[in-house]
């Protein structure tokens, strides 16, 4: 079971609420027994991003995504054009990092719209236009589908096999995908087509990223009271083990956001529960 190797498995820093400096991070993580890391922009961008990128190298990790992207729909073609420059960047200092992709959470509504299909035509225009300078520079792009409840603030993509269909719709049929979906199990686990949706994005070649946690009953905040894997109510197993039966063989990604409870805990026992439950309970 890939879970049961620590180096197979990655932390997203976001698990450990911010607490501490980037090189804080990268060293507890490594120093923990994992094998990657996932950084936020809030903590690289306008900073020496090649020392920040050799800090990571020179402690054993691999850069498994790189989070996040601006939100793309505007009620301008300024504002639009202006999101795809932003992401732009993002992708260069993705690069930079050695990503294996940039995770693109795409954006809902833009504040005063109602017009849904108009934010997923902006959707699908900027990404394909991101889609270029991401192969021009390397990096692969990872679409993430999010659970409906977001889809007026945080994304307009929320199935899996939306996301399957932009990237098919953008990139076509191709041997080596430069566009894929990240499967977060917070945001799929409900979806009745799941395992239908991922046996097709492993033809497709199409996983770049593979994110747990767990959704907790009741939850209080939909967006930051995730659980720690097996303390809610997702078949984490399951969808892992059809994540590697799709041939998904990247990194097992830990990415949990948690206000009220983990983010108040200390970093070393966060980490520790972590590979604790990545060897239980996934």
């Amino acid at each position: 079971m890939m879970a049961a190797n620590l180096r197979n498995c990655a932390i997203n820093t976001a698990t450990l609420g911010f607490q501490c400096p980037i090189a804080q991070s990268i060293d507890a993580i490594a120093a923990a027994g994992f094998g990657g890391i996932a950084p936020w922009r809030r903590e690289v961008e306008g900073q020496n991003v090649p020392a920040i990128a050799k800090r990571i190298r020179e402690a054993g990790l691999k850069v498994t995504g790189y989070c996040r992207s601006t939100y793309l729909p505007s009620l301008t073609r300024e504002g639009l054009q202006a999101n795809i420059e932003s992401n732009r960047r993002a992708l260069e200092d993705a690069a930079i990092l050695g990503a294996q992709s940039f995770v693109m959470v795409v954006g809902g509504l833009p504040a005063g719209s109602k017009d849904i299909a108009a934010a997923r035509a902006q959707v699908a225009e900027g990404v394909g236009l991101l889609l270029e300078h991401g192969k021009r520079l390397g990096v692969r792009i990872a679409l993430e589908p999010l659970h409906p409840v977001y889809t007026a603030e945080r994304s307009c993509l929320t199935l899996l096999s939306e996301a399957l269909d932009m990237c098919h719709h953008i990139e076509g049929s191709v041997s080596e995908p430069s566009l894929g979906v990240c499967v977060d199990v917070y945001h799929v686990w409900w979806d009745p087509n799941l395992a239908r949706d991922i046996a097709r994005a492993g033809r497709e070649k199409r996983i770049a990223g593979f994110h747990v946690c767990d959704w907790l009953v009741p939850t209080n905040d939909v967006l930051n009271d995730r659980g720690m894997m097996g303390d809610g109510v997702i078949d984490i197993p399951s969808i892992r083990a059809q994540v590697e039966k799709a041939g998904y063989k990247g990194l097992i990604e830990v990415e949990i956001f948690s206000a009220q409870n983990w983010w108040k805990r200390p970093v070393i026992e966060i980490l520790q529960v972590c590979a604790e439950r990545l060897a239980t309970s996934v």
